[in-house]
């Protein structure tokens, strides 16, 4: 007899089949279709991703529906390592994102962001040169700084201090207060010879539109501040599919035990007609 809990697995497993199609089309659109460095770094991770759901819901669907135990068997296998992998995700997130906040500047409406602020673990993923080229390639393809510039365009130096700048546009976008630059526009600004500081922000910006501060250690400190804040937001959703997968975990395994107890009366029943 069929039993509840084979069709609970079986009805979750075809809603996730239904799911992974779209994801893995859309790693493949990337793959063939994207034209950033951005939209290449993101592809081979979507793809495995849809690969993976792909067969893992297909084990599920056929080991609950058909009653194959050895296949319901290395479903229940996989998701038990998913949720240890999660369950560890989930503290290392919350982990490394415990360090760090931006420093609120007087009479500012943003506040200043600093590379030493944050955990040693994120400072050396985007103090990698590799890692920040493809970065600092995503931020230039979202038009982060040219949006900021079409937007406060008409601002003086005075009315563009008050404004409520996100993390990314005052670390990237424009020089630190302390360089000391005058302002000709929101991502033009002149050195001044006479203005010494020790900071090497202030070397590292240009005027060039695909420059700017997307070299400086507070364009990176301003990624990481709004990274913080996306993890934290991950960790939390991680929390709740935790249970969502625990549940469906504890589902399999009745319905595993089902398939084991049928196949064992049937061979009983086969050897005793």
């Amino acid at each position: 007899m069929f039993r509840v809990s084979n069709n609970l697995v079986g009805i979750l497993n075809f809603i996730t089949f239904l799911l992974s199609i779209p994801i893995l089309w859309a790693g493949i659109w990337l793959k063939n279709k994207g034209t950033s460095e951005c939209d290449k770094f993101l592809d081979t991770p979507i793809i495995i991703l849809g690969v993976f759901l792909l067969l893992v819901s297909l084990a599920g669907l056929i080991g609950a529906c058909c009653r194959v135990s050895w296949l319901l068997w290395a479903y229940l296998v996989v998701m038990f390592f998913l949720i240890i992998l999660l369950f560890c995700f989930t503290i290392f997130a919350f982990v490394v994102t415990n360090k760090g906040a931006g420093q609120v500047l007087s009479g500012k409406g943003y506040k200043e962001y600093k590379l030493g602020d944050y955990s040693n673990w994120l400072q050396k993923r985007v103090s990698n040169g590799k890692n920040w080229g493809k970065i600092k390639s995503c931020l230039i393809d979202a038009k982060v700084c040219s949006d900021f510039n079409q937007k406060f365009m008409n601002d003086t130096v005075d009315l563009l201090y008050t404004r409520h700048l996100s993390a990314l546009q005052a670390g990237c976008c424009k020089p630190s207060d302390s360089c000391g630059f005058l302002y000709k526009s929101p991502i033009n600004w002149e050195k001044t010879p006479t203005n010494s500081t020790s900071d090497p922000d202030c070397n590292a910006w240009d005027n060039q539109i695909n420059v700017l501060c997307f070299n400086c250690n507070s364009c990176k400190a301003g990624l990481l501040d709004n990274l913080k804040r996306d993890w934290k937001k991950v960790a939390v959703i991680n929390i709740i599919f935790l249970v969502f997968l625990i549940i469906v975990y504890s589902v399999g395994c009745c319905a595993f035990r089902n398939n084991r107890r049928d196949n064992n009366s049937y061979s009983a029943g086969w050897k005793h007609p």
